[in-house]
């Protein structure tokens, strides 16, 4: 069926997806700056606000791993455009909403459409293009992906500061019903359907599993790691998806293929990417805690500050991923991940006197890294595996992105909260004039580098593993192989 759609037709499903991708991935974003404004307006405690974000990421965790079926079960049209009105619907209950519950709701429905969009985007990609041409494609997107969360929180900065909060959904909708009318006239079936059924004791596991593996660890950074609901719901995490793992292994029809790690490229890759996920939702929590909390910065001046590389990141995509048709996944890997390091290494001694212009230069290279990473990490990834295994292995890696922003979030909130704790009890011991306002400013800056650190080291694993990425040529060949 790939070979039927012309050039033109292929632009056409491309331009459509990706808007809608654009969109999701803004709204993802656009509410991470508004939080301390959004407990105000509902009188709710931060522990409440942040229901928006977890339920959200929950929402997804759940979903990503049954859509390699939707995929097999539904088209292309309906899936999209499904998901496109559940984003649609949402956006509207979330503009209306006249108290936090219907907000919630709100942004619920909205994540139900927003994790069947990604997956779907990827695994269209390998029905339409061949090996050699999916970076330069993969860069394309990236540049939509990633140029959403790049301008979302100076958006959103300026919509709160100078307008309501409302229009951060009330602004969104009007392009979500565009995409959706662009999509019931252009978009067009892919991949051909079968009567898959639908194995509803991996859902019931994967949804208990990963469900409450993500809620765990996103619990864990407000109410510590000793909580009784934290430990509980990781156990039950662990061991349910566990289970699933197993059944999945086992079936001859499995939900969600656990057969893509039986292929070295994509598992270095995983591995990789759960590494490159953690450090990216480490970063964008840590920095704006930094400039806020430990440099009295508003959220407008700390989203502007991640603009510039995040633009640069956004344009260097495309770039990327023609290096990537051409060079292959190894120099890039390296060279992304030497630049990580480098924007790392800068941020383990933060003082009150760090210049705004040294954290900006500083976000650029990191950025810059990343634009070396992120997409052609996905690329090569799926490259590595054959066209029936694609769903499944687009899949498992959202699936494995959820789950280590969760870890990663919960962990360098912890290694945060565990260092500022100890620097203000040294800093009060020290010094017996310092005041309490001054004590937890010095115990943010230096708690923020501690945990920058712990980033740094991350990094330095990410670089070893990388190192063992085939080259081109090796790589080329085990493609045809598969």
């Amino acid at each position: 069926m790939q070979k039927e759609i012309s050039e033109r037709n292929k632009k056409i499903i491309l331009i459509v997806l990706i808007s809608g991708c654009f969109l999701s991935t803004l709204n993802q974003t656009l509410l991470n700056v508004a939080m301390s404004n959004l407990m105000e307006v509902f009188d709710v405690t931060a522990a409440t606000v942040q229901w928006l974000s977890t339920g959200f990421m929950l929402i997804n965790g759940v979903l990503v791993p049954i859509t390699a079926f939707l995929m097999k079960r539904f088209t292309t049209r309906q899936l999209f455009i499904s998901s496109m009105l559940s984003l649609f619907i949402g956006t509207v209950l979330c503009a209306c909403a006249m108290n936090f519950g219907i907000l919630l709701t709100g942004r619920m429905i909205q994540a139900v459409g927003a994790g069947i969009i990604m997956p779907l985007m990827m695994t269209v990609i390998l029905y339409l293009y061949p090996s050699e041409k999916r970076g330069s494609i993969m860069g394309t997107i990236g540049f939509a992906i990633i140029f959403a969360p790049a301008i979302a929180p100076t958006l959103s900065g300026f919509i709160i500061e100078y307008v309501s909060w409302r229009w951060l959904f009330i602004g969104l909708a009007p392009f979500v019903l565009i995409v959706i009318i662009l999509a019931l006239k252009y978009l067009m079936n892919v991949a051909e359907t079968t009567k898959a059924k639908l194995d509803i004791v991996s859902v019931i596991l994967s949804t208990i599993g990963f469900g409450c593996i993500i809620f765990g660890f996103s619990s864990a950074g407000s109410k510590g790691w000793d909580h009784p609901v934290v430990i509980t719901t990781i156990i039950i995490g662990i061991i349910v998806t566990t289970l699933f793992c197993l059944r999945q292994i086992k079936s001859s029809d499995p939900l969600l293929n656990l057969s893509v790690f039986k292929y070295k490229i994509f598992t270095l890759t995983s591995v990789i990417n759960v590494l490159i996920t953690m450090i990216m939702y480490a970063d964008l929590i840590l920095l704006p805690i930094y400039l806020q909390n430990g440099r009295g910065f508003t959220a407008f001046e700390s989203g502007l500050l991640l603009l510039p590389g995040a633009v640069i990141n956004a344009f260097l995509s495309p770039i990327t991923g023609k290096m990537f048709d051409k060079y292959g996944a190894k120099p890039l890997f390296i060279t992304g991940l030497i630049c990580i390091i480098i924007s790392m290494w800068g941020v383990i001694d933060l003082t009150e006197s760090t210049t705004y212009m040294y954290l900006m230069v500083r976000t650029i290279i990191l950025r810059i890294g990343l634009s070396f990473i992120s997409m052609p990490l996905n690329t090569a990834g799926l490259n590595a595996l054959p066209r029936e295994l694609g769903s499944h292995g687009s899949a498992v890696n959202n699936t494995v992105r959820q789950l280590a922003g969760a870890i990663g979030t919960a962990v360098i909130i912890t290694v945060y909260t565990i260092q500022s704790t100890s620097h203000a009890s040294q800093l009060s011991s020290e010094n017996g004039n310092i005041s309490v306002m001054q004590v937890k400013k010095l115990s943010s800056i230096f708690s923020s580098s501690d945990a920058y650190v712990f980033m740094l080291v991350l990094s330095f694993v990410a670089l070893i593993i990388a190192c063992f990425m085939p080259k081109k040529v090796a790589l080329q060949k085990s493609e045809s192989k598969s």
